[in-house]
């Protein structure tokens, strides 16, 4: 039986390796925060991450998501931007002798927009510490995180050691609205014995994570002069009418949260957000269109292609209970996640290794929750059959203003991934 085991003297000297490395690795994540990595945009933050891993000396690779090469992958997303800026980076270390067990450390670089700057206390891209606070957008989601992983590896080095397995450090994009990123890197031949994503978790470890999908609805209406506004049919009126069947949608759906021990005891594992709408031309014309954006959940097993379908329907039969819809059906377009959820499976190796890091740099208990929000970790456990384990900082307000991480967190998370690192690949002298 697999046992996981580190020397305390060996324990003792890369925790103090992290601890004298962390003004550095602090700079590093402050200069990826300044890089505003939001979609479409990230591809100043990849060459940063590019060229510190080349560095290092770390065997490069880095491209462009390629659809065609994924498109045909049951992960896949469906995507209406273009991914000339979608790039993916990887560092790989591979050591003079294969003696212990390989890894992928990995993140996402991309960021959330940040909404109306001026509700952030600083603009958002300008990153600053307050008490033990390291504010900015994306500090937390997740290039904090970004940055543990090369500093972990980094705090071995400054200690005269590397890794005894391969690992791969990845960086990649499309983790905020498909996935098509981390599923890019998997069917290049990135492959492992376990992952580690560093995402902002608050020092525990996701045990499941709920699947999410993205649609729009489209709806027409009939445009007149506001004067005779009662002969024309509005389209916004409409799309609010079926905003409002989809809080009938999401009751049904957290009722079935009994059958899924992860998230049974959650108040609502399922949220049904409306995240964005736009509609009509002209104030003093009855609006011809609408369109809004939803955000979905599935509970881990459920079929991502057959819940979209569920969706279409429920759309089609809410708009039959609407005078003008009933004739006139909106349009349902799947614009981004189609991302199944996971369970990750409690007592592998990976996780054993996990749990004596973890009590090691934290010398508190590694606790295991349900996630409701969508991770990249599906990927390696749906379609790689490979433990993931999603495992990171404490932070506050990701995705909304004055996102920051802890930056004691972070130096408590980079010495668990580097104690990770000794105990699962083992260590070879430099």
């Amino acid at each position: 039986m697999y046992k996981p085991a580190i020397k305390t003297e060996l324990a003792e000297k890369i925790r103090q390796s992290v601890k004298d490395g962390m003004i550095g690795q602090i700079e590093f994540t402050e200069e990826l925060v300044r890089k505003p990595s939001t979609r479409g945009q990230e591809h100043t933050a990849q060459d940063f991450i590019f060229k510190e891993l080349a560095a290092r000396g770390y065997a490069m690779d880095r491209w462009a998501i390629d659809v065609a090469s994924i498109e045909k992958h049951p992960g896949f997303s469906p995507v209406t931007v273009p991914y000339d800026n979608a790039i993916n980076v990887v560092g790989s270390h591979r050591p003079r002798e294969e003696k212990g067990r390989s890894l992928i450390l990995n993140g996402h670089v991309d960021v959330v927009p940040t909404g109306p700057v001026d509700m952030w206390d600083r603009p958002p891209f300008e990153p600053y510490i307050k008490d033990d606070w390291l504010y900015g957008r994306g500090s937390g989601d997740m290039k904090a995180g970004l940055a543990a992983n090369i500093f972990a590896l980094d705090a071995l080095k400054r200690l005269g050691y590397q890794p005894a397995a391969t690992v791969h450090v990845q960086s990649v994009t499309e983790e905020e609205c498909t996935g098509n990123g981390a599923l890019s890197a998997l069917v290049r031949g990135y492959s492992a014995d376990a992952v580690i994503i560093p995402e902002p978790e608050d020092e525990g470890l996701v045990r499941a994570s709920v699947g999410v999908i993205w649609f729009r609805v489209h709806v027409k209406g009939h445009p007149v002069h506001v004067a005779t506004a009662g002969s024309g049919e509005n389209a916004i009126e409409a799309a609010i009418f079926l905003i409002g069947k989809l809080k009938d949608y999401e009751k049904a759906r957290n009722a079935l949260k009994v059958n899924h021990p992860h998230f049974a005891d959650y108040e609502k594992p399922i949220n049904v957000n409306v995240g964005k709408i736009e509609g009509g031309d002209w104030a003093s014309s009855v609006p011809a269109w609408c369109s809004f954006d939803v955000r979905t959940a599935l509970y881990p097993g459920e079929d991502a292609r057959q819940a979209a379908q569920q969706i279409e329907d429920f759309i089609n039969e809410a708009a039959t209970g609407h005078s003008f819809l009933v004739s006139n059906p909106p349009d349902v377009e799947f614009n981004g996640f189609m991302a199944e959820g996971f369970e990750l499976e409690a007592g592998s190796d990976a996780e054993k290794t996990l749990t004596l890091a973890h009590t090691t740099a934290t010398a508190s208990e590694l606790t295991t929750f349900g996630s409701m929000a969508y991770l990249d970790a599906r990927v390696f456990v749906l379609y790689d059959n490979t433990p993931c384990l999603v495992y990171g900082p404490i932070s506050k307000s990701i995705h909304g203003y004055n996102e920051a991480v802890s930056i004691e967190s972070i130096e408590r998370i980079t010495t668990a991934i580097a104690l990770y690192i000794a105990m699962w690949c083992g260590l070879e002298s430099i």
